[in-house]
């Protein structure tokens, strides 16, 4: 019995040790996140029950080499509420020290957009107009390791009409 656990915490360490040196190797090559900007969201045609939006991204690569990706996903909260997500299987390629516009088609519920009327109707939309505060999630596939995760913040302009102004 006290061979077993010996075992197991060997395996255990191997493991760890392991795991270790992967995120020594990852860290060596200094390698600084991708850039993402919100430019612009579009009405696309939608359901009865959704809206669909373009979600227009600027991706920036400050690194010297090239960043390739086989789809993206991004996850839109507006106001400190979840508001869109969409996926897209665009493959492409940032180049080193370069940008890319990126559109994503995203989905908006019903409920989304009425409780973003309601709270811009009762006044607690504080930039004013259609511009609203957002935070950006999401994730480039397929550049090794589970692919390039991101996250940016600011403000944006709504299309008109979608909260009703």
């Amino acid at each position: 019995m006290l061979t077993l656990n010996r075992r197991h915490c060997a395996r255990y360490l191997a493991l760890a040790v392991a795991g270790m040196a992967l995120t020594g190797c990852a860290s060596l090559t200094g390698a600084e996140a991708v850039r993402v900007n919100v430019v612009g969201l579009e009405p696309l045609p939608g359901e009865l029950m959704e809206a669909r939006m373009a979600l227009k991204l600027r991706v920036q690569n400050p690194n010297e080499t090239a960043v390739d990706y086989d789809g993206i996903s991004v996850e839109l909260d507006v106001r400190g509420n979840s508001f869109a997500s969409g996926v897209s299987p665009e493959k492409g390629s940032i180049p080193r020290f370069g940008e890319v516009l990126l559109s994503v088609p995203v989905s908006v519920s019903a409920l989304a957009v009425l409780r973003q009327v309601a709270g811009i109707a009762s006044g607690n939309n504080s930039t004013g107009n259609n511009r609203i505060e957002y935070a950006l999630r999401g994730r480039l596939a397929g550049s090794g390791f589970g692919g390039v995760r991101f996250a940016s913040s600011g403000e944006i302009e709504l299309p008109k009409g979608l909260l009703g102004r």
